[in-house]
């Protein structure tokens, strides 16, 4: 049978590496070049990935790595046994994400080595969450390959999602694209605050037609995940001049880029789906509202940011009553700087008092840090990272700048859960007061009545 094929492929492979997480690479020593021409890892790369990919009907296991990681590097011998089991049967490539970044940011890697399963929906790979030895990938693969076999037979799907160029079919929807007029393009573009990449073409030029389904697939992919805040159009010069005029276009296709207040400036990049979505999201990333910080009210705001994001950055701010007001908005203003500074993470920023939320101070390990204390944390593995260094800009750029690239300690979340979470009133903005005790009047104690004289 074909998977007894695959196990004897396995069982017949060098040894592997014991399995490793997935937070927590160490810089180690530069390591160049993981897979040869020898392996049957297929190395990835902007301009093979759409070809290679995107534009086919295989299941794809695919590892995005840095040659730093020290993870990466105790994969590697699993990756290629793995690759060798799997072959004819399920693709397995991988990606340098250090030299590669777009492809990493384009599917939102935030640590080494990643590994995504490419299965029916290319816009939309799974994460692979499975253990980090040859037969754990094997298993997950094979799982994947019969999930997609029962999906194609139930008509679910059909193959890849996107068209090739050369083969007729759309690619992604062209209803995502926005057909942009004389009438409607000021209302949609210049007066809508958001971002627009716009396709200015003619009908019977070529390369026009060869980048539609590509433009198409774009837009399909850009809507969904920029949550429809960056938008696709296309206008046909040929029918609406004055706008081609306006633009000062003289060749098909030209590709602009419109942000609020701002000239049009012509798209420099690459012209494959991959390339248009990578662009789009950076388009997205640089003209974002940096995340809003919010305080721990409630279990809700902790729960839905935290699930909501890749990670979650917490801070435990001292005691109203030890910094007043102005103490308190210093901490915040750091805060939101590195959120700002780090908004194309798209991290959840949030804050609570010390001792309002002791369950969750305990389960992150805080107290013994002293205030102001911070940690990270990724819910959907249950682990945190704590602040070592100062409570300041230079501080907790360091920390988040090992977390962006997987270096850092971590550790599993106390009870393996996010914690019970008071709920509370918001602060008010103004400095803290001193509880108020009642007052007694003793005027009109006979304090003789109270201790007898000749006890004392």
């Amino acid at each position: 049978m074909q998977y007894d094929n695959v196990n004897r492929r396995i069982s017949h492979s060098a040894p592997s590496y014991f399995p490793t997480a997935l937070l927590g690479c160490s810089l180690v020593f530069m390591v160049q070049g993981f897979y040869s021409a020898s392996d049957d890892v297929v190395e990835l790369n902007p301009s093979n990935f759409n070809r290679e990919v995107l534009q086919s009907d295989s299941l794809w296991l695919i590892e995005f790595y840095a040659p730093w990681c020290g993870h990466c590097q105790s994969l590697t011998a699993d990756w290629k046994k793995t690759a060798t089991a799997l072959k004819g049967i399920v693709k397995v490539g991988a990606v340098d994400a250090d030299q590669h970044n777009s492809l990493g940011g384009q599917y939102s890697v935030r640590g080494f080595p990643t590994i995504k399963i490419f299965g029916a929906n290319k816009n939309k790979p799974d994460d692979y969450q499975g253990g980090r030895n040859s037969q754990a990938i094997v298993d997950g693969a094979l799982n994947a390959l019969q999930t997609l076999v029962k999906d194609r037979m139930s008509g679910r799907s059909g193959g890849s999602d996107y068209s090739r160029q050369s083969g007729g079919g759309g690619g992604g929807s062209k209803k995502d694209v926005v057909e942009l007029t004389d009438d409607n393009f000021d209302r949609l573009v210049l007066n809508s605050g958001e971002v627009w990449l716009v396709e200015f073409f003619a009908p019977w030029c070529g390369h026009c037609k060869s980048l539609e389904p590509e433009w198409a697939a774009a837009a399909s992919a850009v809507k969904e995940q920029t949550k429809d805040k960056v938008h696709l159009g296309a206008v046909d010069a040929t029918v609406h001049q004055g706008l081609a005029s306006r633009y000062g276009i003289r060749g098909f296709p030209t590709i602009k880029i419109f942000k609020k207040g701002e000239e049009p400036e012509d798209y420099q990049g690459g012209r494959t789906r991959g390339d248009i979505i990578a662009g789009a999201l950076d388009l997205f990333s640089d003209n974002a509202a940096p995340p809003e910080l919010l305080e721990i009210l409630n279990a809700d705001v902790l729960k839905k940011t935290c699930d909501d994001y890749q990670l979650c950055v917490i801070a435990v701010l001292p005691h109203i009553l030890d910094t007043g007001a102005a103490g308190r908005n210093g901490y915040l203003e750091v805060m939101m700087k590195m959120a700002e500074k780090y908004k194309k993470k798209m991290w959840g920023w949030l804050w609570t008092e010390a001792g309002v939320q002791m369950e969750l101070e305990a389960s992150l390990g805080i107290g013994g840090f002293g205030y102001p204390a911070m940690a990270a944390i990724n819910a959907r593995k249950m682990k945190f990272a704590l602040l070592k260094g100062s409570f300041s800009e230079t501080g907790i750029h360091e920390f988040l700048r090992d977390l962006s690239v997987g270096r850092g300690s971590t550790a599993t979340v106390g009870g393996g859960a996010l914690p019970n979470i008071n709920s509370v009133e918001a602060w008010d903005g103004k400095d803290g007061e001193l509880p108020v005790e009642d007052d007694y009047d003793l005027s009109d104690v006979d304090l003789d009545d109270i201790f007898d004289k000749d006890e004392l």
